[in-house]
Protein backbone atom coordinates (compact mmCIF):
# COMPACT_ATOMS: atom_id res chain seq x y z
CA UNK A 1 0.00 0.00 0.00
CA UNK A 2 3.06 2.20 0.96
CA UNK A 3 4.94 2.05 -2.18
CA UNK A 4 1.88 2.20 -4.39
CA UNK A 5 0.69 5.64 -2.86
CA UNK A 6 4.28 6.85 -3.17
CA UNK A 7 4.19 6.29 -6.93
CA UNK A 8 1.24 8.04 -7.35
CA UNK A 9 3.00 10.78 -5.50
CA UNK A 10 6.07 10.43 -7.78
CA UNK A 11 3.77 10.88 -10.57
CA UNK A 12 1.60 13.63 -9.61
CA UNK A 13 4.79 15.71 -8.97
CA UNK A 14 6.43 15.25 -12.38
CA UNK A 15 2.94 16.38 -13.99
CA UNK A 16 3.04 19.33 -11.28
CA UNK A 17 6.30 20.18 -12.50
CA UNK A 18 5.58 20.08 -16.09
CA UNK A 19 2.84 21.89 -15.61
CA UNK A 20 4.76 24.80 -14.46
CA UNK A 21 7.18 24.56 -16.97
CA UNK A 22 4.00 24.92 -19.44
CA UNK A 23 2.66 27.99 -17.55
CA UNK A 24 6.71 29.35 -17.20
CA UNK A 25 7.17 29.07 -21.23
CA UNK A 26 3.63 30.42 -22.10
CA UNK A 27 4.29 33.39 -19.93
CA UNK A 28 7.53 33.78 -21.34
CA UNK A 29 6.82 34.06 -24.65
CA UNK A 30 5.13 36.82 -26.13
CA UNK A 31 3.51 35.14 -28.90
CA UNK A 32 2.23 32.63 -26.99
CA UNK A 33 0.78 35.47 -24.83
CA UNK A 34 -0.60 37.14 -27.90
CA UNK A 35 -2.37 33.75 -29.23
CA UNK A 36 -4.03 33.40 -25.31
CA UNK A 37 -5.37 36.49 -25.63
CA UNK A 38 -6.43 36.74 -28.94
CA UNK A 39 -8.92 33.48 -27.88
CA UNK A 40 -9.53 34.63 -24.64
CA UNK A 41 -10.53 38.12 -25.54
CA UNK A 42 -14.22 37.54 -26.69
CA UNK A 43 -14.19 35.85 -23.04
CA UNK A 44 -13.98 39.34 -21.40
CA UNK A 45 -16.64 40.92 -22.72
CA UNK A 46 -19.85 40.60 -20.30
CA UNK A 47 -22.15 40.84 -22.87
CA UNK A 48 -21.14 38.05 -24.91
CA UNK A 49 -20.78 35.61 -21.82
CA UNK A 50 -24.33 36.48 -20.58
CA UNK A 51 -26.11 35.83 -24.26
CA UNK A 52 -24.33 32.82 -24.21
CA UNK A 53 -26.51 31.84 -21.39
CA UNK A 54 -29.71 32.69 -23.60
CA UNK A 55 -28.83 29.90 -26.60
CA UNK A 56 -31.80 28.11 -27.72
CA UNK A 57 -32.61 24.79 -26.39
CA UNK A 58 -30.94 22.94 -29.19
CA UNK A 59 -27.49 24.56 -28.84
CA UNK A 60 -26.65 25.39 -25.42
CA UNK A 61 -29.67 24.27 -23.25
CA UNK A 62 -30.29 21.55 -21.14
CA UNK A 63 -32.34 19.15 -23.91
CA UNK A 64 -28.89 19.84 -26.11
CA UNK A 65 -27.18 16.33 -27.40
CA UNK A 66 -24.17 17.35 -26.03
CA UNK A 67 -25.06 18.26 -22.13
CA UNK A 68 -23.69 22.05 -22.91
CA UNK A 69 -26.25 23.70 -20.72
CA UNK A 70 -24.32 27.13 -20.49
CA UNK A 71 -24.57 29.74 -17.60
CA UNK A 72 -22.13 32.77 -16.51
CA UNK A 73 -21.98 31.24 -13.52
CA UNK A 74 -20.59 28.16 -14.52
CA UNK A 75 -17.51 30.39 -16.95
CA UNK A 76 -17.33 32.26 -14.39
CA UNK A 77 -17.05 29.08 -12.26
CA UNK A 78 -14.72 26.99 -14.15
CA UNK A 79 -11.94 30.20 -14.34
CA UNK A 80 -11.99 29.88 -10.39
CA UNK A 81 -11.74 25.97 -10.98
CA UNK A 82 -8.66 26.43 -13.01
CA UNK A 83 -7.23 28.93 -10.17
CA UNK A 84 -7.92 26.49 -7.27
CA UNK A 85 -6.37 23.48 -9.49
CA UNK A 86 -3.47 25.31 -10.60
CA UNK A 87 -2.89 26.93 -7.32
CA UNK A 88 -2.77 23.79 -5.34
CA UNK A 89 -0.56 22.02 -8.60
CA UNK A 90 1.94 24.84 -8.41
CA UNK A 91 1.91 25.44 -4.08
CA UNK A 92 1.33 21.34 -3.33
CA UNK A 93 3.25 19.82 -6.78
CA UNK A 94 0.68 17.51 -6.99
CA UNK A 95 -2.79 16.57 -7.13
CA UNK A 96 -4.53 19.77 -8.63
CA UNK A 97 -6.32 17.78 -11.34
CA UNK A 98 -7.86 15.27 -9.23
CA UNK A 99 -10.21 18.45 -8.08
CA UNK A 100 -11.25 19.71 -11.84
CA UNK A 101 -13.99 17.36 -12.59
CA UNK A 102 -15.57 16.73 -8.94
CA UNK A 103 -15.28 20.39 -8.91
CA UNK A 104 -16.73 20.90 -12.42
CA UNK A 105 -20.33 18.65 -11.57
CA UNK A 106 -20.66 20.41 -8.77
CA UNK A 107 -20.87 23.66 -10.73
CA UNK A 108 -23.60 21.65 -12.47
CA UNK A 109 -22.03 20.12 -15.42
CA UNK A 110 -22.75 16.51 -16.39
CA UNK A 111 -20.01 13.88 -15.59
CA UNK A 112 -19.77 13.26 -19.52
CA UNK A 113 -18.76 16.69 -20.20
CA UNK A 114 -17.11 17.25 -17.35
CA UNK A 115 -14.60 14.36 -18.22
CA UNK A 116 -14.17 15.49 -21.98
CA UNK A 117 -13.77 19.11 -20.81
CA UNK A 118 -11.07 18.45 -18.37
CA UNK A 119 -9.26 16.50 -20.82
CA UNK A 120 -9.19 18.82 -23.39
CA UNK A 121 -8.04 21.46 -21.29
CA UNK A 122 -5.14 19.42 -20.55
CA UNK A 123 -4.54 19.03 -24.26
CA UNK A 124 -4.99 22.55 -24.92
CA UNK A 125 -2.38 23.73 -21.93
CA UNK A 126 0.12 20.88 -23.55
CA UNK A 127 0.42 22.41 -27.23
CA UNK A 128 0.51 26.38 -26.03
CA UNK A 129 3.41 25.76 -23.98
CA UNK A 130 4.49 21.78 -23.99
CA UNK A 131 8.49 21.42 -23.48
CA UNK A 132 8.36 18.20 -24.30
CA UNK A 133 11.58 18.39 -26.26
CA UNK A 134 13.53 18.71 -23.17
CA UNK A 135 12.47 15.55 -22.17
CA UNK A 136 12.66 13.30 -25.09
CA UNK A 137 16.16 12.29 -24.06
CA UNK A 138 14.43 10.33 -21.16
CA UNK A 139 11.94 9.09 -23.41
CA UNK A 140 12.58 5.08 -24.85
CA UNK A 141 11.22 4.98 -28.32
CA UNK A 142 10.28 0.94 -28.27
CA UNK A 143 8.29 1.34 -24.53
CA UNK A 144 6.92 4.75 -26.27
CA UNK A 145 5.41 3.24 -29.32
CA UNK A 146 4.01 0.30 -27.34
CA UNK A 147 2.50 1.85 -24.73
CA UNK A 148 0.63 4.37 -26.77
CA UNK A 149 -0.91 1.78 -28.86
CA UNK A 150 -2.11 -0.11 -25.91
CA UNK A 151 -2.84 3.75 -24.82
CA UNK A 152 -5.16 4.46 -27.94
CA UNK A 153 -7.25 1.00 -26.98
CA UNK A 154 -7.85 2.11 -23.19
CA UNK A 155 -8.72 5.79 -24.29
CA UNK A 156 -10.91 4.30 -27.10
CA UNK A 157 -12.38 1.68 -24.53
CA UNK A 158 -12.91 4.26 -21.85
CA UNK A 159 -14.71 6.94 -24.46
CA UNK A 160 -16.85 4.19 -26.07
CA UNK A 161 -17.72 3.22 -22.22
CA UNK A 162 -18.44 6.60 -20.95
CA UNK A 163 -20.91 7.93 -23.98
CA UNK A 164 -22.74 4.39 -23.57
CA UNK A 165 -23.16 4.90 -20.04
CA UNK A 166 -24.74 8.57 -20.67
CA UNK A 167 -26.80 7.53 -23.88
CA UNK A 168 -28.30 4.79 -21.55
CA UNK A 169 -28.99 6.79 -18.79
CA UNK A 170 -27.22 10.30 -18.02
CA UNK A 171 -28.03 9.52 -14.21
CA UNK A 172 -26.27 6.63 -14.42
CA UNK A 173 -23.22 8.00 -15.98
CA UNK A 174 -23.02 10.29 -13.48
CA UNK A 175 -23.08 7.93 -10.90
CA UNK A 176 -20.61 5.65 -12.00
CA UNK A 177 -17.93 8.66 -12.16
CA UNK A 178 -18.59 9.77 -8.98
CA UNK A 179 -18.17 6.49 -7.44
CA UNK A 180 -15.30 6.04 -8.81
CA UNK A 181 -13.73 9.43 -7.64
CA UNK A 182 -14.81 8.41 -4.55
CA UNK A 183 -12.46 5.44 -4.37
CA UNK A 184 -9.48 7.14 -6.17
CA UNK A 185 -9.93 10.47 -3.43
CA UNK A 186 -10.51 8.65 -0.97
CA UNK A 187 -7.34 6.41 -0.83
CA UNK A 188 -5.33 9.08 -1.64
CA UNK A 189 -6.80 11.78 0.72
CA UNK A 190 -6.94 9.32 3.73
CA UNK A 191 -3.43 7.82 3.15
CA UNK A 192 -1.78 11.45 2.43
CA UNK A 193 -3.43 12.59 5.47
CA UNK A 194 -1.93 9.18 7.34
CA UNK A 195 1.55 10.73 5.96
CA UNK A 196 1.47 13.87 7.18
CA UNK A 197 0.50 12.73 10.55
CA UNK A 198 3.26 10.77 10.55
CA UNK A 199 5.86 12.92 9.52
CA UNK A 200 4.24 15.67 12.37
CA UNK A 201 5.34 12.88 14.69
CA UNK A 202 8.77 12.40 13.16
CA UNK A 203 10.78 15.45 11.97
CA UNK A 204 13.32 13.48 10.28
CA UNK A 205 10.34 11.69 8.27
CA UNK A 206 11.72 11.41 4.91
CA UNK A 207 9.98 13.34 2.03
CA UNK A 208 8.52 10.65 -0.03
CA UNK A 209 7.53 10.66 -3.48
CA UNK A 210 10.26 12.56 -5.55
CA UNK A 211 9.58 12.35 -9.52
CA UNK A 212 12.70 10.89 -9.44
CA UNK A 213 12.59 8.81 -6.78
CA UNK A 214 11.61 4.88 -7.01
CA UNK A 215 12.58 1.75 -6.01
CA UNK A 216 16.38 1.21 -6.00
CA UNK A 217 15.72 -2.53 -7.51
CA UNK A 218 13.47 -4.04 -9.30
CA UNK A 219 9.75 -5.42 -7.46
CA UNK A 220 9.31 -8.96 -7.20
CA UNK A 221 6.27 -8.51 -9.29
CA UNK A 222 8.98 -6.25 -12.17
CA UNK A 223 11.46 -9.26 -12.07
CA UNK A 224 8.59 -12.05 -12.67
CA UNK A 225 6.99 -10.02 -15.92
CA UNK A 226 10.57 -9.42 -17.02
CA UNK A 227 10.87 -13.36 -16.80
CA UNK A 228 8.34 -13.88 -19.47
CA UNK A 229 9.77 -13.77 -23.18
CA UNK A 230 6.20 -12.75 -25.19
CA UNK A 231 7.23 -10.98 -29.04
CA UNK A 232 8.61 -8.45 -29.19
CA UNK A 233 10.73 -7.97 -26.69
CA UNK A 234 12.05 -4.41 -25.79
CA UNK A 235 15.60 -3.62 -23.95
CA UNK A 236 15.67 -0.24 -22.00
CA UNK A 237 17.91 1.53 -19.63
CA UNK A 238 21.33 0.11 -20.82
CA UNK A 239 22.92 3.29 -19.34
CA UNK A 240 21.54 2.25 -15.92
CA UNK A 241 21.92 -1.61 -16.13
CA UNK A 242 25.03 -3.61 -17.86
CA UNK A 243 23.62 -5.38 -20.95
CA UNK A 244 20.16 -3.35 -20.17
CA UNK A 245 16.58 -4.75 -18.78
CA UNK A 246 13.83 -6.66 -21.42
CA UNK A 247 10.15 -6.70 -20.83
CA UNK A 248 7.81 -8.22 -23.52
CA UNK A 249 6.18 -5.48 -25.43
CA UNK A 250 2.69 -6.74 -24.74
CA UNK A 251 3.13 -6.39 -21.16
CA UNK A 252 3.66 -2.61 -22.28
CA UNK A 253 0.63 -1.92 -24.28
CA UNK A 254 -1.13 -3.54 -21.76
CA UNK A 255 -0.68 -1.13 -19.33
CA UNK A 256 -0.80 1.55 -21.20
CA UNK A 257 -4.56 0.46 -22.40
CA UNK A 258 -5.66 0.11 -18.40
CA UNK A 259 -4.17 3.90 -18.10
CA UNK A 260 -5.73 5.23 -21.29
CA UNK A 261 -9.15 3.71 -20.04
CA UNK A 262 -9.10 5.38 -16.60
CA UNK A 263 -8.06 8.37 -17.90
CA UNK A 264 -10.84 8.42 -20.69
CA UNK A 265 -13.01 7.65 -17.80
CA UNK A 266 -12.35 10.12 -15.06
CA UNK A 267 -10.90 13.25 -17.61
CA UNK A 268 -7.40 13.46 -15.90
CA UNK A 269 -4.17 12.69 -17.98
CA UNK A 270 -3.67 9.33 -16.58
CA UNK A 271 0.02 9.95 -15.30
CA UNK A 272 -1.02 9.50 -12.14
CA UNK A 273 -1.49 5.64 -12.59
CA UNK A 274 2.20 5.41 -16.07
CA UNK A 275 4.40 5.66 -12.82
CA UNK A 276 3.46 2.68 -11.00
CA UNK A 277 2.94 1.03 -14.05
CA UNK A 278 6.35 1.67 -15.31
CA UNK A 279 8.45 1.40 -11.87
CA UNK A 280 6.42 -1.55 -10.28
CA UNK A 281 4.69 -3.76 -12.67
CA UNK A 282 7.38 -3.58 -15.89
CA UNK A 283 10.82 -2.14 -13.84
CA UNK A 284 11.38 1.16 -16.01
CA UNK A 285 13.59 3.23 -14.51
CA UNK A 286 11.71 6.28 -12.73
CA UNK A 287 14.22 8.62 -14.93
CA UNK A 288 13.23 6.91 -18.32
CA UNK A 289 9.38 6.94 -16.82
CA UNK A 290 8.98 10.29 -16.78
CA UNK A 291 9.79 11.50 -20.54
CA UNK A 292 7.33 8.51 -21.45
CA UNK A 293 5.07 9.55 -18.82
CA UNK A 294 4.53 13.29 -20.08
CA UNK A 295 4.70 12.24 -23.74
CA UNK A 296 2.18 9.68 -22.87
CA UNK A 297 -0.08 12.99 -21.28
CA UNK A 298 -0.19 14.60 -24.15
CA UNK A 299 -1.10 12.16 -26.74
CA UNK A 300 -3.79 10.46 -24.09
CA UNK A 301 -5.14 14.30 -23.33
CA UNK A 302 -5.19 14.97 -27.78
CA UNK A 303 -6.70 11.77 -28.92
CA UNK A 304 -9.19 11.15 -25.82
CA UNK A 305 -10.78 15.11 -25.77
CA UNK A 306 -10.98 14.84 -29.22
CA UNK A 307 -11.83 11.85 -31.01
CA UNK A 308 -13.55 10.28 -28.14
CA UNK A 309 -15.29 13.49 -26.92
CA UNK A 310 -15.18 16.88 -28.99
CA UNK A 311 -16.67 15.40 -31.97
CA UNK A 312 -19.77 13.83 -30.25
CA UNK A 313 -20.02 17.05 -28.83
CA UNK A 314 -18.82 16.36 -25.11
CA UNK A 315 -16.22 18.64 -24.80
CA UNK A 316 -17.60 22.94 -23.15
CA UNK A 317 -14.84 24.73 -25.28
CA UNK A 318 -15.66 27.82 -23.00
CA UNK A 319 -14.74 26.18 -20.20
CA UNK A 320 -12.02 24.91 -21.43
CA UNK A 321 -10.79 28.27 -21.87
CA UNK A 322 -11.52 29.87 -18.56
CA UNK A 323 -10.19 26.77 -16.66
CA UNK A 324 -6.82 27.29 -18.83
CA UNK A 325 -6.58 30.83 -18.13
CA UNK A 326 -7.38 29.91 -14.17
CA UNK A 327 -4.63 27.22 -14.12
CA UNK A 328 -2.10 28.99 -15.57
CA UNK A 329 -2.13 31.86 -13.38
CA UNK A 330 -2.82 30.05 -10.44
CA UNK A 331 0.22 27.33 -11.55
CA UNK A 332 2.64 30.43 -11.08
CA UNK A 333 1.55 31.83 -7.71
CA UNK A 334 1.48 28.42 -6.03
CA UNK A 335 4.66 27.72 -7.46
CA UNK A 336 6.06 30.93 -5.98
CA UNK A 337 4.10 30.51 -2.78
CA UNK A 338 6.19 27.16 -1.57
CA UNK A 339 9.52 29.40 -1.07
CA UNK A 340 7.60 30.62 1.76
CA UNK A 341 6.19 27.64 3.16
CA UNK A 342 6.90 24.72 5.09
CA UNK A 343 7.17 21.51 3.34
CA UNK A 344 5.05 19.90 6.45
CA UNK A 345 2.51 22.32 6.26
CA UNK A 346 2.13 21.55 2.05
CA UNK A 347 1.47 18.05 3.09
CA UNK A 348 -1.56 18.98 5.08
CA UNK A 349 -2.61 21.16 2.43
CA UNK A 350 -2.63 18.10 -0.52
CA UNK A 351 -4.28 15.63 2.22
CA UNK A 352 -7.40 18.31 2.92
CA UNK A 353 -7.68 19.03 -0.38
CA UNK A 354 -7.85 16.14 -1.78
CA UNK A 355 -10.69 14.83 1.06
CA UNK A 356 -12.51 18.01 0.27
CA UNK A 357 -12.99 16.17 -3.05
CA UNK A 358 -14.16 13.15 -1.96
CA UNK A 359 -16.19 14.52 0.82
CA UNK A 360 -17.98 16.21 -2.39
CA UNK A 361 -18.44 13.13 -4.65
CA UNK A 362 -19.59 11.31 -1.39
CA UNK A 363 -22.52 13.85 -0.37
CA UNK A 364 -23.21 13.55 -4.22
CA UNK A 365 -24.13 9.89 -4.51
CA UNK A 366 -27.62 10.12 -2.34
CA UNK A 367 -29.40 11.99 -4.96
CA UNK A 368 -28.15 9.72 -8.26
CA UNK A 369 -28.83 6.76 -6.57
CA UNK A 370 -32.15 7.58 -5.43
CA UNK A 371 -33.17 8.70 -8.96
CA UNK A 372 -32.29 5.49 -10.17
CA UNK A 373 -34.63 3.84 -7.33
CA UNK A 374 -31.60 1.81 -5.24
CA UNK A 375 -32.69 4.24 -2.54
CA UNK A 376 -34.92 5.29 -1.46
CA UNK A 377 -34.86 9.13 0.13
CA UNK A 378 -36.95 12.04 -0.40
CA UNK A 379 -35.74 14.41 -3.15
CA UNK A 380 -35.62 17.56 -0.58
CA UNK A 381 -32.92 15.02 1.40
CA UNK A 382 -30.70 14.43 -1.18
CA UNK A 383 -30.26 17.76 -2.62
CA UNK A 384 -29.22 18.75 1.13
CA UNK A 385 -27.11 16.43 0.99
CA UNK A 386 -25.44 16.92 -2.42
CA UNK A 387 -25.51 20.86 -1.93
CA UNK A 388 -23.68 20.20 1.75
CA UNK A 389 -20.80 18.08 0.03
CA UNK A 390 -20.63 21.79 -2.29
CA UNK A 391 -20.30 24.09 0.00
CA UNK A 392 -18.11 21.85 2.43
CA UNK A 393 -15.70 21.44 -0.80
CA UNK A 394 -15.55 24.88 -2.38
CA UNK A 395 -15.35 26.21 1.12
CA UNK A 396 -12.07 24.18 1.69
CA UNK A 397 -10.91 24.71 -1.43
CA UNK A 398 -11.69 28.46 -1.46
CA UNK A 399 -10.19 29.29 1.83
CA UNK A 400 -6.83 27.45 0.52
CA UNK A 401 -7.22 29.57 -2.73
CA UNK A 402 -7.47 32.58 0.10
CA UNK A 403 -4.65 31.53 1.90
CA UNK A 404 -2.10 31.05 -1.01
CA UNK A 405 -2.72 34.33 -2.50
CA UNK A 406 -2.35 36.19 0.57
CA UNK A 407 0.84 34.91 1.63
CA UNK A 408 2.01 34.95 -2.14
CA UNK A 409 1.32 39.19 -1.50
CA UNK A 410 2.34 39.66 2.21
CA UNK A 411 5.70 38.08 1.24
CA UNK A 412 6.20 40.20 -2.20
CA UNK A 413 8.74 41.91 -0.17
CA UNK A 414 10.53 38.78 0.38
CA UNK A 415 10.25 36.97 -2.57
CA UNK A 416 11.28 39.97 -4.60
CA UNK A 417 14.49 40.14 -2.53
CA UNK A 418 15.27 36.80 -3.01
CA UNK A 419 15.06 36.88 -6.91
CA UNK A 420 17.43 39.50 -7.11
CA UNK A 421 19.88 38.42 -4.89
CA UNK A 422 19.69 35.40 -7.03
CA UNK A 423 19.59 37.44 -10.21
CA UNK A 424 22.58 39.47 -9.18
CA UNK A 425 25.68 37.15 -9.66
CA UNK A 426 24.65 36.32 -13.04
CA UNK A 427 24.29 40.06 -13.94
CA UNK A 428 25.57 40.20 -18.11
CA UNK A 429 25.28 36.68 -18.23
CA UNK A 430 23.32 35.73 -21.26
CA UNK A 431 20.30 33.05 -20.10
Amino acid sequence: MRFFYDSLMAASRAHARWEIEISNTIFRDRKKMLILLVLFLPLLIPAVVHAAGTLPGFIGGKSAYGPSFYTPEIFYGSMAVGLIAGLITGCIGAGGGFVITPALMSLGVKGILAVGTDMFHIFAKAIMGTTIHKKLGNVHVGLAIAFLVGSGFGVTGGGILNRELFNYNPVLSNLVISAIYVVMLGFLGFYALYDYLKAVKSTSSPDHGDAHGGPSGLTNLAVKVQSINIPPMITFDEDITPGGRKVSGVFVAICGAVVGFMAAILGVGGGFLTFPAFVYVLGVSSFTTVGTDILQIIFTAGYGSISQYAVYGYVFYTLAMGMLIGSLVGVQLGAITTKVVPGVKIRAFYAVAILAGFINRLFSLPESLAKMEYIKMAPSTTKAIETAGSIIFFGIVGVFAVWIILTFIRNLPKLRAESQATAAPGKGVSR
